[in-house]
């Protein structure tokens, strides 16, 4: 897909981080963009900033972890503008730490925003965008973490490997049917997010404490170290520029940080060799 102009752009978890960096980059590419999130003030502010429904623009409330929420995203996308053309899931949280020190309301949100959503929005937009045999482009955001062998959310970085697997997929199902939509996978390292933050987006059914995020340990030094390193991060403008580029070129991997490719490597070796995986540097105590 090279030609953006009057196309349609639908941008999960656009309210922040990469998602709004790539609502707006689509919107500086000419594009009618739906913005969908789950925080509505946040959704509201950015839709106003970026020009309001006069500069192509709509903004749905979307859980992508809801089946009809996702169905009613698609159902305003097409009233709106008649088509799809580039579909960014990119909604994602991050919650808990190891497996067993995570709780199940942990499990179920993480689980259901990062890999549900994904598959949710992919169920319900990829037969729309077949069925309009022009051509299309489908962005999944994964994470380094989707690559490597640590991060201090176990959940995290299942859902991360998930989606890395389900693109994949899904790239060669598509190309076995020669379709005209193409697919992307974004494995970007620390970016200027607010990630460490998703418990401000937490629903009260995933709340240990319905009342509130209830009682959660205090941050480990592994939990301050991401947060020092996601507030220096590269800012999403330059992800979005990334994420242009591979789209043009039909690339599947989007690799923002390349330096971090040792550490891919490293996994890689591991699986060869047969040989157990290694910590991380930054991970070790």
């Amino acid at each position: 897909m090279k030609d953006f102009r009057d196309k349609v752009a639908v941008v999960t978890g656009a309210a922040s981080g990469i998602g709004r960096g790539l609502a707006r980059r689509c919107l500086e590419e000419g594009m009618k963009v739906v913005l969908a999130d789950i925080e509505e003030e946040a959704l509201a502010r950015t839709e106003a900033e970026m020009g309001g429904p006069g500069a192509g623009l709509r903004a749905v409330v979307a859980d992508v972890s809801e089946v009809e929420e996702v169905r009613a995203l698609a159902e305003r996308t097409m009233e709106a503008f008649g088509g799809v053309h580039l579909l960014f899931n990119n909604a994602g949280v991050a919650a808990g730490s190891s497996l067993w020190e995570s709780s199940l309301n942990d499990c179920r949100w993480v689980i259901g925003v990062n890999l549900w959503g994904v598959i949710n929005c992919l169920r319900r937009f990829v037969p729309l965008m077949l069925e309009q045999n022009t051509p299309g482009h489908i962005v999944n955001t994964s994470s380094l973490a989707g690559l490597s062998t640590y991060h201090p959310s176990a959940l995290y970085q299942l859902t991360k490997h998930g989606i890395l697997a389900l693109s994949e997929q899904l790239h060669h199902d598509l190309a076995i049917r020669g379709a005209k939509v193409k697919v992307s996978v974004l494995c970007p390292g620390f970016v200027d997010t607010r990630i460490m933050d998703a418990e401000r987006n937490r629903p009260p059914k995933y709340r240990d404490d319905p009342s509130g995020a209830g009682p959660r340990p205090g941050p480990g030094k592994m939990e301050e170290v991401f947060r020092q390193m996601v507030k220096a991060g590269m800012p999403p403008s330059q992800v979005a520029d990334h994420v242009f580029r591979a789209i043009v070129e039909e690339r599947f991997f989007v690799f923002t940080h390349p330096e971090a490719k040792p550490l891919i490597k490293n996994r890689m070796e591991s699986l060869l060799q047969e040989r157990n995986p290694v910590l991380p540097p930054m991970a070790g105590p």
